[in-house]
């Protein structure tokens, strides 16, 4: 009976929808499809690029490039705001599609990435790869978007096989082809390889996949010393790694604000904090959850990032403990004296707010207070939008 046994071979979808802000924007404005778009903000004249359409792309631009710099390669180019709540949105609809055929479904925040593994549901929903087209074609009739899907034994080989067929297109590795398949490919498709890594291999002129599949563990470790295992069996197809489906706890969200000028000028800061901790707080009193832990991220002027934390044991939705746990943060991260180009605001740790009371409530006059206030201005956000009135962010950080 043992000898009979055979472990079956993973099936793992992946779908990505090209230029995914592009795509939801084109959706919801007809008008914008064939036209060069580009999605940047345009508070800031240090605004960077999020996104961009393939006629754009075939320009030149690029995420992550100046807007200045962008418009003058593709000077006819309409920018738009990037709408991440919209994006979110859109992405959320797609999910509910795959979990028609599956439970196990990764996806990020809003780039329409998804991997879907669907192992084992042949006899409910059908073949893999019939899945794939029939995914593909509810999202394109129900959201207007043309996913490209993929399909592997493994997470890395069907996002390998989705960097071939971009921006539209289908491709199927069937089992046991993983290490042909990748062979022949150029080095730079292999993914989770980090800048210097890929000049390294450069340098050693392993351009190809193939090229690095050639060498032995013992031969990798001598230049990438315990990188050498994934390199090994990254280059063969062989990855072990599971479709994470996150927890609840482990959901995030966030606000980011590009200053209109690099500025370290703190009350500005301050100011733009008090303002993101205020749509932190209404988002998560809407959802019903609190945030046990708020992250600061400060990016600078020069390029580089920091990274600060605070933590909240119970947890919290209210402005006036966020606002007081945005500017631990804040402290803990600003170290430097070089100028600050955007603050980033982040919300993890996500919770359901607990619908046991106390047992023997005593609430404060203050506490009862803040709750009124949150509570009209909530009524008034939803009305009006944000930015109409907001608190003083003295108050929230606790000052007099």
């Amino acid at each position: 009976m043992s000898q009979g046994f055979r472990v079956q071979e993973r099936s793992v979808l992946h779908f990505n929808v090209a230029d995914f802000a592009v795509s939801v924007e084109r959706v919801v404005d007809s008008g914008l499809r064939g036209k060069a778009l580009i999605i940047a903000p345009q508070t800031t004249s240090r605004a960077i690029v999020y996104d961009m359409s393939e006629e754009a792309y075939g320009e030149g631009v690029r995420k992550g490039m100046w807007l200045k710099q962008a418009m003058r390669i593709c000077s006819g180019a309409e920018v738009l705001a990037p709408r991440i709540d919209l994006y979110q949105k859109a992405m959320k609809a797609f999910v509910k599609t795959l979990q028609t055929y599956s439970p196990r479904i990764e996806c990020g925040q809003a780039d329409g990435h998804f991997f879907v593994d669907v192992t084992g549901t042949h006899r409910l929903n059908g073949l893999a790869p019939d899945v794939g087209w029939r995914v593909r074609r509810h999202v394109h009739r129900g959201l207007g978007i043309n996913p490209i899907w993929t399909l592997g034994t493994s997470k890395l080989v069907a996002k390998v096989a989705s960097r071939l067929v971009k921006p539209v297109g289908e491709y199927i590795v069937t089992p046991g082809e993983e290490a042909d398949f990748l062979a022949p490919l150029s080095i730079m498709l292999l993914p989770g390889l980090s800048r210097k890594e890929l000049e390294r291999l450069l340098e050693f002129r392993l351009d190809t996949i193939g090229a690095l599949a050639g060498l032995t563990r013992r031969q990798l470790m001598v230049p990438f010393g315990k990188r050498c295992e994934y390199l090994h069996n990254a280059s063969r197809g062989i990855d072990e790694s599971v479709v994470s489906v996150p927890a609840e706890s482990e959901q995030s969200f966030g606000y980011e604000h590009f200053f209109a000028e690099d500025t370290n000028d703190r009350r500005e800061l301050e100011g733009v904090l008090a303002g993101l901790v205020s749509r932190a707080g209404n988002q998560l009193r809407v959802r019903r959850q609190v945030t046990r832990r708020l992250g600061v991220w400060l990016h600078y002027s020069d390029g580089c990032h920091v990274v600060r934390q605070a933590s909240c044991r119970a947890g919290t939705a209210g402005d006036f403990l966020l606002r007081k746990l945005a500017v631990t943060a804040l402290n803990r991260a600003w170290m430097r004296r070089i100028r600050i180009r955007s603050c980033r605001l982040v919300c993890d740790r996500l919770q359901r707010q607990s619908p046991q009371l106390s047992l023997f409530p005593e609430p404060s006059a203050d506490r009862c207070r803040e709750t009124k206030v949150l509570a009209a201005l909530d009524l008034i956000h939803k009305r009006f939008g944000h930015g109409v009135v907001e608190i003083g962010h003295h108050k929230l950080a606790g000052t007099t």
